[in-house]
């Protein structure tokens, strides 16, 4: 097993000339790893395999979805890597020229972070993900995901690792930490001088350990108690449509939906509806059935609903599980987000364009949807290839982590002999 220090000390040094490499000579690099991930599609496939038959009677059924590879998704993480190709380069962008009376020309110029450390849990995807985001922005990184996860990780790297060699470039610039313990956790949260950025993916307990105890610069991603406020005057289709998508099309992921928000005078219809599409509809057509965690008012709208705890609305089930509570009007809806929400995403339903302006103008979260789904609070749904992690924080990046949020700025001087 490589020590995580050498890790770190590869990984310092290859990003010293990172920085200096042409955008073709990136995207050549990006092109022969997603190469290079298609044909080590059976040997992933096959460490994915000893992966989740270790899970299986660890994680949850759906954990164990999110931890399992296809041919489908290899080809997917592939797409992932090239769609970045066609994306600007941010390195070298002029953000910003001040022309000063003296002559000198002041050029805020975009450069890479340098060394960025991601740790993340059993999603094997975001290793390739992290990686091209990387190689394209102009940085180095430095990969630590679970250990349920490791094998997977492991093929995964070494393909992208072989395409990068192909291209000409070391391999240095993208590397696996081998050691799963906590130790190694540690290791990148003090890692000063070494790691530029520090990225967590994955629950709140892995956040909050990296908030308090990380030396180097972190940034909080990921837990998603994501809401839905369904108004009066919403479409009650359209709120089905939504809330079985933003629920049930993926519900471990952290922009899945976790409460709905019902407005009073809707709840007579919409709930009982819900539960019939979410529950009992489902179950008929041998999909997981969602289950309810209710207010008081909910409750006996829903027969498949059971009486919320203490702490179901400030849960992030990344399960079949959804919790509702009735309000009284949007600004009720509004209040209780604020209290409970993480700032990830969170969707009104109306038709009130007044009511969606307070909405929008109220809710301080990364993402606010209108009559949409949470699910595309998304790097590739935004256009931006794929994503490092989605940002609950404000500085300095927020919502999904593209390539231009991987790099920060130096200010360029140009002058022809000023002094001061």
């Amino acid at each position: 097993m490589k020590p995580t220090q050498d890790i770190l000390i590869a990984a310092k040094a290859a990003a010293r000339s990172l920085g200096a490499l042409t955008t073709d000579t990136k995207n050549t690099a990006l092109a022969t790893m997603a190469d290079a991930l298609l044909e080590a599609t059976n040997d992933i496939l096959a460490a994915n395999a000893r992966d989740v038959e270790a899970s299986r009677d660890k994680l949850s059924a759906v954990m164990i979805d999110r931890l399992t590879l296809t041919p489908a998704r290899i080809e997917g993480m592939a797409q992932g890597i090239r769609a970045l190709i066609d994306l600007p380069d941010p390195v070298g962008e002029v953000l910003d020229v001040t022309e000063r009376p003296d002559g000198l020309r002041i050029e805020k110029t975009a450069v890479p972070m340098g060394v960025v450390a991601i740790i993340y849990e059993s999603r094997p995807n975001v290793t390739s993900d992290a990686a091209a985001l990387a190689v394209k922005s102009g940085n180095v990184c430095v990969l630590r995901g679970g250990k349920e996860a490791f094998a997977s990780s492991y093929a995964v790297v070494a393909a992208l690792q072989q395409g990068l060699v192909r291209a000409g470039l070391s391999r240095d610039m993208v590397q696996l930490v081998e050691d799963t313990t906590r130790e190694s956790a540690n290791a990148l949260m003090t890692a000063v001088g070494y790691v530029d950025l520090l990225i967590p993916r994955g629950g709140a307990g892995l956040i909050r350990a990296c908030v308090e105890n990380a030396r180097v610069p972190v940034i909080q991603t990921g837990t998603g108690i994501c809401h839905i406020f369904v108004d009066a005057s919403a479409d009650v289709d359209m709120a089905l449509n939504i809330l079985e998508n933003a629920k049930c099309s993926r519900p471990s992921v952290c922009n899945a939906c976790e409460v709905c928000l019902v407005h009073r005078d809707v709840a007579p219809t919409l709930l009982p509806a819900l539960d019939q599409r979410l529950h009992a509809a489902r179950a008929a057509q041998g999909q997981s059935a969602v289950t309810f965690r209710c207010d008081d008012t909910a409750l006996p709208l829903m027969p498949h609903g059971t009486k919320a705890g203490e702490n179901d609305f400030d849960t992030e089930f990344l399960d079949y599980i959804l919790a509702v509570r009735v309000v009284d009007d949007v600004d009720a809806a509004i209040s209780h987000i604020a209290a409970h929400s993480t700032h990830h995403s969170e969707a009104i339903i109306t038709k009130s364009e007044q009511n969606a302006a307070a909405f929008v103008a109220a809710v301080d979260s990364a993402a606010v949807y209108v009559n949409a789904s949470t699910r595309f609070t998304d790097g590739g749904e935004f256009g931006l290839g794929c994503e490092m992690g989605i940002s609950t924080q404000k500085l300095h990046a927020r919502g999904p982590m593209g390539l231009r949020e991987l790099t920060t700025y130096k200010y360029v001087v140009r002058g022809n002999g000023q002094v001061r």
